[in-house]
């Protein structure tokens, strides 16, 4: 007995080249360099640059203290949907039962309600978020190495704002890969119900996530000054 079947492979061949294609696009190509994501990353090299000319820098170790807050929070997050995943694949049977008393009565198998559960991403999502949280406890080592104020014209001084600023950026890389690991888990919860809901969960997580990063409010906010930060 086949276990998916033909419109199963095309809704998760959708999902996947989604989730490639979106990933490309903003990492990879021209286009990203107009993201929200990379508008931020050039504003990492300003704050190093401002930072190094301070010299109370109690500001600057609350910002690093909220970074690695967040990005815990969205560790210890995975780690629960983790869970919930693997009580999906031990309950399967309870919970077949009651979702096929739902009103769109979700008919599958045990075979095909395993192999979905174990599709979720949330693990890729937690190796992300922790390397993420890694990446920025170096940072903070880094940031306790800047050199003083006086330095600030020495050339040890501008490699080292370049390399902080350049680890901040690999982190927030990371943490924006767990990100979308999560909102296209969303989208791939359609498949529960079907795989026409899937692809049109997939698209829709798909334009909410291009939204954000290219006409949202916050990139808009941006726009209001049209020139790169100005370094100090």
């Amino acid at each position: 007995m086949q276990l998916f079947s033909p419109l199963d492979i095309i809704g998760v061949l959708c999902f996947v080249g989604a989730w490639i294609a979106y990933a490309v696009m903003v990492e990879r190509t021209r286009h990203g360099r107009r993201t929200l994501n990379a508008r931020m990353d050039r504003y990492r090299e300003t704050w190093m640059r401002r930072m190094l000319v301070r010299e109370m820098r109690m500001v600057d170790t609350q910002i690093m203290a909220s970074l690695q807050n967040g990005t815990a929070f969205f560790a210890s997050t995975s780690l629960i949907a983790i869970g919930g995943a693997l009580t999906l694949l031990r309950s399967t049977e309870e919970i077949q039962g009651v979702v096929g008393a739902l009103p769109f009565g979700i008919q599958a198998s045990r075979e095909l309600w395993e192999a979905k559960t174990v599709g979720l991403v949330f693990a890729y999502a937690f190796f992300k978020f922790a390397w993420s949280y890694r990446l920025y406890a170096y940072g903070a080592i880094l940031l306790g190495a800047m050199p003083f104020p006086s330095e600030k014209d020495a050339p040890e001084s501008e490699a080292h704002v370049l390399r902080t600023a350049g680890l901040f950026d690999s982190a927030g890389r990371h943490f924006n890969r767990g990100q979308r690991a999560f909102f296209f888990a969303l989208g791939y919860l359609g498949w529960f119900i079907g795989p026409l809901v899937l692809i049109f969960t997939t698209v829709l997580v798909l334009v909410t996530m291009w939204r954000r990063q290219y006409v949202s409010d916050a990139s808009s906010a941006l726009d209001i000054d049209t020139g790169a930060p100005t370094p100090c």
